[in-house]
């Protein structure tokens, strides 16, 4: 099925106080991205190894606001008070050369494929209607990029590298059924939570000062 880790979603009130998350955890400096102008949104990127990235991911307060809700669920109350308390491990999002064949043999509605362009990047991407998370972060997002080489290849490389993404939940099942739907299964590591707890991601990555982690939860503390 060819689906493979693309990248994993940081998300900031704003890009200041991402890339001071991404310092104070990761202990590197994320250097600039560029700016989604059909979504009012800016970022910052560097490689994780792999053909794999890291993205920190804000409200660009001087673009003109989308006619859509903002991907990534940027414009969602919750996740907005979240994110003005601290910046935290929004979601992830898995690549394939066949995004519309993936989205149809899918088990869950991902949203409609989007075509985005930033600069000489081109790609297909699913947005949900409302711009909300899909399984409120713990289910991927779909992207088809339409470059002939992977864009991580010109992101920094600061010395980090993805060594797992793990996601805790309380129906590993479901979550398992839909991950293999779209041949991402092996993309992460599963683990059972109590059924009253709440699901939460952790990326560990390997960093020039050891192995450090990121979290979806709030209040965490680096390590």
């Amino acid at each position: 099925m060819n689906t493979g880790l693309d990248h994993i979603v940081i998300g900031a009130a704003t890009l200041e106080q991402g890339v001071k998350y991404v310092k104070d955890y990761l202990g590197v400096e994320i250097p600039p991205g560029g700016e989604h102008f059909h979504m009012g949104t800016h970022n910052h990127l560097m490689q994780l190894g792999n053909e794999v990235f890291l993205e920190v991911m804000a409200v660009n307060p001087e673009a003109t606001a989308p006619k859509q809700p903002r991907w990534f669920g940027l414009d969602d109350p919750f996740v907005k008070a979240q994110l003005e308390s601290q910046p935290r491990l929004l979601t992830w999002v898995v690549n394939t050369p066949n995004i519309n064949s993936l989205q149809q043999q899918s088990r869950f509605n991902f949203g409609a494929i989007a075509s985005m362009n930033r600069g000489y990047i081109e790609w297909l991407i699913t947005v949900r209607d409302d711009g909300s998370l899909p399984g409120a972060g713990m289910l991927p997002t779909l992207i088809e990029w339409r470059n002939d080489t992977h864009p991580s290849n010109r992101y920094p490389d600061l010395g980090c590298f993805l060594q797992s993404l793990e996601i805790y939940h309380s129906n590993v099942d479901w979550l398992r059924f839909i991950l293999q739907s779209v041949g991402a299964e092996q993309c992460v590591e599963l683990f059972s939570l109590p059924a009253n707890v709440p699901p939460y991601m952790v990326a560990r990555i390997q960093t020039p000062s050891g192995v450090k982690q990121l979290s979806s939860k709030v209040f965490v503390q680096p390590h």
